[in-house]
């Protein structure tokens, strides 16, 4: 199958939009991944041989924020492997639709990836913040520190519930509801393509921790709201009384 043709069955072959699911994700990242999708699946790639290409990307960038001195030619550029290795990530499903759906091992490499990355990157930023970037107050080593936390809950929180309502047999988030183009705007920070875009910074230290600050702010704010949303579902889908 070409390139052509694989990008034309692919819209026959798209999952539904999570519900809430921010805008780059769905506008920009999602139509990247179709075009890789498209290539990889004419080259003959398997979703779990696309799976490491998004890794290397993506591992790549988080490296150099720990080996290489911050510029900002070095932040566009750990911005660019960590937005194509995002890109790349949202292949893999999708070659996978291609060739008549995913299996068990593809779908664990594919969380085992994205579980490294959510936790590796924030404490990439610790590491570099704290071996190049002088005068440095420590408490602010507390900021990526926090934002590991949140976001490794917010993500195992993600997986736990479509985990524990599949059990049930009821339908996941992007079975039970779609995203709202006004929806998908204001999830922008919290949108991992926005947190890839604040590196293009790296190399202007105040600038990069304001923006940085900011999403982490953002994603602590979301998983307490997403916490509440989450425990009163699983409270009505167990029929335990709080």
């Amino acid at each position: 199958m070409s390139v052509i043709q694989s990008y034309r069955s692919l819209s026959d072959a798209q999952k539904g939009r999570a519900r809430g699911a921010p805008a780059y994700s769905i506008y920009v990242n999602r139509p990247l991944g179709r075009v890789l999708a498209s290539v990889a699946h004419a080259a003959g790639l398997t979703p779990n041989q696309v799976t490491l290409v998004s890794a290397a990307f993506t591992f790549t960038g988080i490296a150099l924020l720990v080996a290489v001195p911050p510029s900002l030619p070095l932040g566009v550029i750990v911005w660019l492997m960590l937005a194509i290795g995002y890109a790349w990530d949202s292949a893999d499903g999708q070659v996978a639709r291609l060739r008549g759906g995913g299996s068990l091992v593809g779908e664990w490499l594919d969380h085992i990836v994205d579980s490294a990355k959510i936790v590796s990157l924030h404490v990439a930023v610790v590491v570099g913040m704290y071996r190049y970037v002088e005068p440095l107050e420590a408490t602010w080593l507390l900021v990526p520190l926090a934002f590991a936390v949140v976001a490794t809950v917010t993500f195992f929180g993600m997986i736990l519930n479509d985990l524990l309502r599949a059990r049930l047999g009821v339908g996941q988030s992007t079975q039970t509801g779609g995203s709202s183009p006004l929806r998908a705007i204001a999830g922008l920070p919290t949108d991992y393509g926005t947190l890839c875009f604040v590196f293009v910074f790296w190399g202007w230290a105040p600038g990069f921790m304001a923006l940085y600050t900011l999403l982490a702010l953002a994603a602590i704010l979301y998983l307490a709201a997403a916490l509440a949303v989450w425990f009163r579902k699983m409270n009505a889908l167990s029929g335990v009384q709080a």
